[in-house]
């Protein structure tokens, strides 16, 4: 089908679908909507903010002016954290955070960012669209009126910014740390007195002493945050986040008032914005890394195995007790942990195998 016809003919399709819904309505007028979407993080934010603003950009650019979103930041129109109540309702068609923010409303939300030494970014792509995560996702969403996206894959996260190094268990003990999701769960069975801030509110925590330390995503977005300046010692590697993937989420009677041309352009908006922000994050976490440790004296560290023994012990624990909380997650648990072992199997001989083989020291450039 030609472009033009293609498009005149979503732009009937649309102004059908608006003429004759009954959702929670964003403005209409002439067949075009106007969307509010809401983030869980400012929106000059590098990586996360300005891709939210990408995704609204190319929205109207391709359905030609049908739908027009307008971005608002975290706190310029509600809170972080209220994002996801304020889309179910309709008070906002769009959002932009990360699921595993969600969990107070279903714990199950936690398996569609990340768990603990759990799978890696493209293993959860992978999970989410051809292992059955994306169809427990949307039944899990559609109880909340919602749609849910995978937006894009931050990297393996840092296991974040400490005042003093991190030698032994007993080293984390009595901490204030701010630490969302499972993860955070873990830190606090090892006496660590664990917070949930909002992005915005992190470094000011962080610089008043009201925490001790964080984490946050890695090295680029970390640098931008200007953690360095209050805590010297980065601790490598996340156990809690080995593949966080962002997401977006579009109220469901918005999303299935749309033509199925619209839905499949701002679908592939969202696919191509998660493989562009994921190449952004490795490409930018590279010269981030060298500079700051070269210009602000960053101490890279990493935790001791014993250390790791005990994360993955109690991230286990949680993880299992958390699944067995209701049906639902209890699905998504098996689904999840069933996709994990073979991700696991496959790796050893491929990712793992050459990534071992990489290091051994030889003359290549």
């Amino acid at each position: 089908m030609k472009r033009r016809t293609f498009v005149k003919a979503a732009a009937a399709g649309v102004a059908s679908a608006a003429a004759a819904s009954s959702f929670p309505a964003p403005a209409l007028s002439q067949g075009k909507q106007r969307w509010k979407m809401a983030l869980a993080w400012p929106a000059n934010t590098p990586g996360l903010g300005l891709s939210a603003q990408r995704v609204a950009k190319r929205i109207e650019m391709f359905t030609e002016g049908r739908i027009k979103i307008k971005v608002y930041g975290a706190g310029e129109l509600v809170p972080a954290f209220e994002s996801f109540n304020a889309c179910s309702a309709g008070d906002v068609e769009m959002y932009q955070a990360a699921e595993y923010y969600w969990q107070g409303h279903h714990k199950a939300f936690n398996f569609f960012t990340t768990v603990p030494f759990g799978l890696t970014g493209s293993e959860h792509y992978a999970w989410i669209n051809f292992g059955g995560g994306q169809e427990l996702w949307d039944e899990l969403s559609a109880g909340f009126n919602l749609k849910g996206f995978a937006n894009s894959w931050t990297g393996v996260q840092m296991g974040g910014w400490y005042r003093k190094e991190i030698n032994t268990l007993d080293d984390l003990k009595g901490l204030k740390f701010r630490m969302p999701g499972i993860g955070g769960e873990v830190l606090r069975r090892m006496g660590v007195a664990v917070v949930n801030l909002p992005g915005a509110e992190v470094f000011p925590a962080l610089q008043a002493g009201t925490i001790d330390g964080t984490e946050w995503v890695g090295p680029w977005l970390d640098l931008n945050f200007g953690f360095y300046k209050v805590a010297k010692y980065f601790y490598t590697a996340g156990f809690h986040e080995p593949g966080t993937v962002g997401s977006f989420g579009i109220n469901k009677k918005v999303w299935d008032g749309l033509t199925d041309t619209d839905r499949e352009l701002i679908t592939a908006v969202i696919q191509a914005e998660g493989q562009y922000q994921t190449s952004e994050f490795r490409g930018r976490d590279l010269a981030a890394l060298e500079k700051l440790v070269s210009e602000h004296g960053v101490q890279v560290r990493s935790f001791s195995n014993e250390m790791y023994r005990e994360f993955g012990r109690l991230s286990g624990e949680v993880v299992r007790e958390m699944a067995a909380e209701n049906p639902m997650t209890t699905r998504v648990y098996e689904s999840y942990a069933g996709f994990r072992k073979g991700a696991i199997a496959l790796s050893k001989i491929q990712e793992g195998k050459y990534l071992r083989a990489r290091e051994l020291p030889f003359k290549w450039s």
